[in-house]
């Protein structure tokens, strides 16, 4: 099991900046992937940034691509995503995530979740 704890939510500017951080308990193992989404009203959860546990490779959505810089410790057991350039679009619940099985962009895919936080971008 896999306990997930994100911080770093608030309120922003648009154009200004905000890093988000996911503190797990338990194993990641190498093979897992840690994910970031974020999730609006009425709509599904919708793919930010992942990067590969063990390698650390990284994979970005189109609208956040140059923006947003995800990445890992593997000896702290955390994972960040640092959000520069905001739009008020970037409003939305963020959540990070870990999939055991590799590199997915579907939120089904995952199998432990934060709890979430808020970032709002107001322009």
């Amino acid at each position: 099991q896999v306990q997930l704890v994100e911080s770093g939510g608030g309120l922003a500017q648009a154009g200004g900046s905000l890093r988000l951080s996911c503190a797990a308990s338990g194993r990641i193992f190498s093979s897992s992937v840690m994910g970031w989404f974020r999730q609006t009203p009425g709509k599904e959860r919708e793919f930010v940034a992942a990067i590969r546990w063990g390698v650390g490779n990284r994979y970005y959505a189109d609208a956040v691509k140059g923006r947003f810089t995800i990445s890992r410790d593997t000896g702290k057991n955390t994972g960040d995503l640092q959000m520069n350039s905001l739009k008020p679009e970037d409003t939305a619940v963020y959540y990070c995530a870990v999939d055991r099985n590799g590199l997915s962009y579907t939120a089904t895919a995952y199998d432990f979740w934060g709890q979430g936080t808020q970032v709002t971008v107001s322009s």
